[in-house]
């Protein structure tokens, strides 16, 4: 088994309806710029409010993805 390396990065994904749709909306816009993304975990969930009102779901995401060497 080769060595591999991996990078954590924090994300922070936004969604009018859910935390899942939050927490989606960061792995799918990381997606398509980072390539093998390996796990995704929600570390924080909270919601913007304004006059006691919900206006967003936030959720923070830890995201890893595998550093690429020449070889891969």
């Amino acid at each position: 088994m080769s060595e591999s390396v991996y990078k954590i990065i924090e994300l922070v994904g936004t969604s009018t309806e859910s935390w899942e749709k939050a927490a989606a909306a960061a792995v799918e816009t990381a997606a398509r710029t980072l390539r093998d993304l390996r796990i995704a975990e929600v570390v924080e969930l909270d919601m913007q409010l304004d006059d006691g009102k919900v206006l967003a779901y936030r959720a923070k995401v830890k995201l890893s993805f595998k550093y690429q060497t020449e070889k891969d």
